[in-house]
């Protein structure tokens, strides 16, 4: 008996052997070896600032030549060069995208109506009655965006805000998941203007819970090139676009500097906080 059961299971085994051997050479699919050897190269940082699902969905696509080594922003100079030197292809061009903030009401000039308290987070603040902050649109300033940033550039500075610097911004996009007021957007390093106010409250009364809010008076519009900013919802737009057209004179009459124009990272030269446990 003993003799048989091996026998029975031992044949079973055998059967089931040659159907696996014969269903991989069936399904067996042929891989270029040269995706190992890209997705080596980049940065595994699995961010998806490319526009793809990870550095092993880059590869692919480079191997294959849908994409060019620069659309991956998250690399060097020269780790780029060296992808496109060993696919003997050009490197291409990539126009770099950072994010931006859409406010400038930090606790200097910002009305804090009422105190929260609760869990630090920006997305439980906003959970309560909206954070607390008198603009309803404004930054909470409890740093949900700087933890999501897996690249470290977001810092919070002394008066609440989150300073962006561009040099280590890869726009892979998580502080604008992160953000509760959605507050953060991708945009091109080489825009300078930048509306810094989301408010929907037109004229003065805006300036009641921060003074550095769009009133919507339009002056920027006047003074831009035709087409390049325009008031919609409640709030001045810059369509970039139209980058060619960008001129520092649409700030310049600006009655609260609700628009900016930015030359590196915004707000430059601000104090950042120090956090000893972060």
């Amino acid at each position: 008996m003993m003799l048989q059961a091996v026998m029975i299971l031992g044949g079973t085994g055998l059967v089931f052997a040659v159907f696996i051997a014969l269903a991989n050479r069936k399904l067996w699919v042929w891989e270029d070896p040269r995706i190992d050897a890209v997705a080596s190269m980049l940065p595994q940082a699995n961010c998806g600032a490319c526009g793809l699902p990870g550095c092993r969905a880059f590869a692919e696509q480079a191997v294959d030549g849908k994409v060019s080594p620069a659309q991956c922003t998250v690399s060097g100079e020269a780790a780029r060069e060296a992808i496109a030197n060993y696919l003997g292809v050009d490197a291409g061009e990539e126009r770099k995208r950072v994010a931006r903030l859409l406010c400038a009401g930090g606790t200097d000039l910002a009305v804090q109506q009422a105190e929260y308290r609760g869990l630090p987070t920006c997305s439980a603040a906003a959970a309560v009655a909206g954070g607390g902050k008198g603009c309803a649109w404004g930054c909470l300033g409890l740093a949900d965006c700087e933890s999501a940033c897996s690249f470290g550039a977001i810092q919070m500075t002394v008066t609440g805000l989150p300073k962006v610097d561009p040099d280590l911004c890869t726009a892979c996009g998580d502080c604008v998941e992160a953000c509760p007021k959605g507050l953060f957007t991708l945009l091109p390093l080489d825009g300078h203007l930048l509306v810094q106010c989301k408010n929907l409250v037109q004229g003065d009364d805006a300036l009641e819970n921060c003074k550095v809010a769009c009133t919507t008076c339009g002056k920027c519009v006047m003074d831009a090139a035709d087409g390049l900013i325009s008031i919609a919802s409640g709030v001045a737009v810059v369509d970039y676009d139209k980058i060619a057209l960008e001129a520092p004179k649409a700030v310049e009459r600006c009655p609260s500097g609700a628009i900016a124009w930015l030359n590196g990272a915004q707000f430059a030269g601000v104090p950042v906080m120090q956090r000893s446990n972060r």
